[in-house]
Formats: structure tokens, sequence, C-alpha cells
């Protein structure tokens, strides 16, 4: 009877969302959606930078004209940071607006923030650019139009750390080749 009563007070260890388990790893259907998920909002993101790439490239008419395409001699920084930027940071932005270093590190930087996160490849560098990126973008046009504070590039930021920090590039990405490479084990910020 002792020995009863002293596994009846005992509570099974549990994985539960809580603890710092990770919910990805988990089998199951909570395990399952949240993998797919993670993968559908990193191919959602990395379309995001992706496009704009494009779009600023070849002029294609959605956010950038034809005529003013990159490869046709257009800026993809001027048009925003000499006419939509305000705040405290105004005069910075304006002062970079159009130069080419500024549309060669942005455009690169669109390009393979992009890339990465499609391809589930060096996420945490791709989350540290990309919230680097946007955290600009947000500082441009403080205080944001519709909020005093937040708006999509912090949700954005946020989303791409959370993506980097649970290793999203594992779901439906090349990912776990990527950590196997000796390179990417020797230097894990490359994960």
């Amino acid at each position: 009877m002792a020995l009863l009563s002293r596994s009846a007070h005992r509570v099974p260890a549990q994985a539960t969302p809580t603890d710092a388990t990770d919910v990805t790893s988990q089998t199951g259907t909570a395990g399952t959606v949240a993998r797919f998920a993670a993968a559908a909002t990193r191919f959602s993101l990395g379309w995001v930078f992706l496009w704009a790439f494009l779009d600023k490239t070849f002029g294609l008419g959605y956010a950038t004209k034809a005529e003013d395409a990159w490869l046709d001699g257009g800026s993809p920084t001027y048009g925003f940071l000499n006419f939509a930027a305000t705040g405290p940071f105004e005069d910075f932005y304006k002062s970079i607006a159009g130069d080419a270093w500024a549309d060669w590190l942005f455009m690169i930087g669109l390009a393979g923030i992009g890339i990465a996160l499609i391809a589930g490849i060096a996420m945490r560098i791709a989350a540290a650019a990309g919230t680097l990126l946007l955290v600009m973008m947000w500082t441009a046009v403080l205080p944001p139009e519709n909020n005093p504070f937040m708006d999509d590039h912090i949700i954005y930021a946020l989303v791409l750390v959370l993506l980097a920090a649970i290793g999203a590039g594992r779901f439906a990405g090349l990912g776990t080749a990527w950590e196997k490479l000796p390179i990417v084990q020797r230097y894990p910020i490359l994960k």
C-alpha cells in the first residue's frame, strides 16, 4: 500500500508548450502544423524580399515602373528615402538616397535575404540582415502612419528572429543538409 501511495503522487513528465520544449520537434498534429506554418511563413517572407528585389531590378510595374528599373539606371533607394523619409532620421536617409553604395547594399540584402529564406539556408545571417534592414526602413518613416510606433517592418523583423530561433530552414527547406556542411558545423553562425 505504501508503494502505491508514493507512485500515486508522482506526476509523469510531459512535454508542454510552456516547457523549454521545441514544439516543432513534437510528433502529432501540433508538431506537423507548427512545421508547416514555419515553412509557409519562411517561404512567404522570403518571397516578400525576393519580389522586392525582382521588381526594383526589372521594373515589373508593381512598386517600380519599367522606366525606373535598376537595370535601366533607376535607383532602388532614391524614391523611398528621398520622398517618404520622415521623422528624426529624415536628414540622414535623404543624404544617402540614390547613392550607389546604398543601392547596392539594399539590393544585395533583398536578394540574399529572400534566397536564404526560400531555400532555408543561413537562417541566422538572413534573420540578422533582414532585421537590420527592416528596422532601418522603420526608422526612415518614424512615426509610422497608422500607429504610434508599431508597423509591419517590426512585425516582419520579429518573425525573422522567430524563424531563425526555431531553425525553420529545416522544414521543407535545405536547412538540414546545410547544417551538415563542415563549414557550417565549424561556424554555427552560418546556420
